[in-house]
């Protein structure tokens, strides 16, 4: 590989000839040889939209030359609209706190791009430097937090349509499974009769109750802390930099992003990205819940509850032969589980992070918020694809499990008391009988006891 040699104030380091980035990335790349994980495309170009505003608020100030910024303009777009150099972002996520690294990465792409537009060689800083031009006015400690916002609003409107084909599916189940009648069950015991449709109601109310959560918790995202420079009080930069900055950023997003009224709050800390996370756990929780009870219902075939059909997508087994597993809800469950996981890092990234004037755990937050909201997409398409979508009530089971039931004497409660309800139900457990042989064995006389007893007429919704 043949190298070029850029000098910084720290000495000379050696730069592959036809990279793009510059001395401080190879600086990052060198010390921070870690995960091998670097930032996903979704922040990249978040990143490179932000570059974008910032250069046209600095244009519109008189800040920068219109030939300079006319080559970074296009340096900008030849990342966000044709997807050019993704692959000169090689920084480990695990660098600095600030995501510094990250940002001069950038800074330094935009910078020699930009160069060798005008004419001139990669690594020289010149005419356009990274510092003094592509990061004007700008400093990683309001940037990126900025971009972990822009990115993760981003990410959030991919799930909302997702959650909205989730509640379309468990509504088709609703009306499905509507007037079917089935053993209820608590603290895994039998329990009194339920409706099926009322049970998939139960994870349907779930979920529109965390969109909604997460819908509100957008509105925080939009306030965004850029102008604030290192500390929040905004040093080196123009005083109108923030709001035309904001104003350029809304429109080249498509989102109606505000100045945060304190800034040094959005650098200092990350609680909005912090209830994100937290809403996307709360999300996985009602997941697990219906991952858990689908398959719970569908297991069996022969020793199991049996009362769901699930579709058989594939061998369950490599030695017995024809077991077909409840594979969805297992790669759900897992899905939910790395959330669950991702929510605790960024909760201690805020706790270990959020320290005086910077937060200095920002990759690994915003890296781990947007992991869960793109597994929580993809998991929950392939569960609604592959199983939600083609499981089925098995009624003869179902109704087997009503005959046998014995729970359905609660409903002479009123009628007989409370002790002889018992009675009644452990004598027909040990003798394996019916709830009304035995009301007729112990010569009970009762008015209209096969309607009293009939599971159908037990429930209301």
């Amino acid at each position: 590989m043949s190298y070029r040699i850029e000098k910084d104030v720290l000495g000379e380091i050696e730069v592959p000839i036809d990279a793009y980035w510059g001395i401080t990335t190879q600086r990052a790349i060198n010390n921070f040889q870690i995960s091998g994980k670097t930032f996903p495309k979704v922040f990249i170009v978040s990143l490179a939209q932000l570059k974008k505003a910032c250069l046209f608020a600095n244009l519109e100030l008189n800040l920068i030359k219109s030939e300079k910024s006319k080559s970074i303009f296009q340096a900008i777009n030849e990342i966000i609209e044709d997807n050019k150099y993704l692959d000169q972002f090689p920084i480990d996520i695990f660098q600095t706190g600030s995501g510094t690294q990250t940002n001069m990465n950038m800074n330094e792409v935009l910078a020699n791009r930009a160069n060798e537009i005008l004419g001139y060689s990669m690594g020289q800083k010149h005419p356009v430097h990274p510092n003094d031009d592509v990061n004007k006015g700008q400093s990683s400690n309001d940037v990126i937090p900025t971009t972990m916002h822009i990115s993760a609003l981003y990410m959030i409107q991919k799930l909302f349509p997702v959650l909205d084909k989730l509640i379309e599916q468990l509504d088709k189940k609703i009306v499905e499974f509507k007037d079917i009648i089935k053993v209820g069950r608590t603290h895994l015991q039998d329990a009194i009769p339920i409706p099926l449709s009322l049970e998939f109601k139960v994870y349907k109310k779930q979920i529109q109750a965390n969109k909604e959560r997460l819908q509100n918790i957008c509105n925080e995202l939009h306030y965004i802390p850029i102008g604030g420079t290192a500390v929040g009080t905004g040093l080196n930069t123009h005083k109108d930099f923030a709001k035309l900055t904001v104003s350029h950023l809304s429109k080249i997003t498509n989102l109606p992003f505000k100045i945060n009224p304190v800034k040094a709050e959005g650098i200092a800390s990350h609680s909005s990205i912090v209830n994100l996370s937290g809403n996307l756990r709360l999300l996985a929780l009602s997941l697990l819940k219906l991952a858990n009870d689908i398959r719970l219902m569908g297991s069996g075939p022969r020793a199991g509850l049996n009362e769901l059909l699930l579709p058989q997508n594939e061998p369950g087994s490599s030695i017995m032969p024809g077991k077909i597993n409840p594979t969805q809800s297992e790669a759900l469950i897992q899905v939910c589980l790395q959330v669950i996981g991702n929510d605790s890092i960024v909760s201690l990234g805020e706790a270990y992070g959020n320290i005086l004037d910077l937060n200095v755990c920002k990759p690994v937050m915003i890296i781990n918020l947007l992991e869960s909201i793109n597994i929580l997409i993809g998991g929950i398409v392939s569960f609604i694809e592959h199983c939600l979508s083609g499981t089925k009530a098995n009624i003869m089971q179902i109704n087997e499990h009503l005959e046998r039931m014995l729970m359905t004497v609660t409903n002479l409660m009123p009628i007989i008391g409370y002790d002889k309800c018992s009675e009644i139900v452990q004598r027909a457990f040990r003798e394996g009988k019916t709830c009304k042989s035995v009301i007729e064995e112990m010569g009970i006389e009762i008015d209209n006891l096969d309607e009293l007893l009939d599971p159908k007429k037990m429930v209301g919704e």
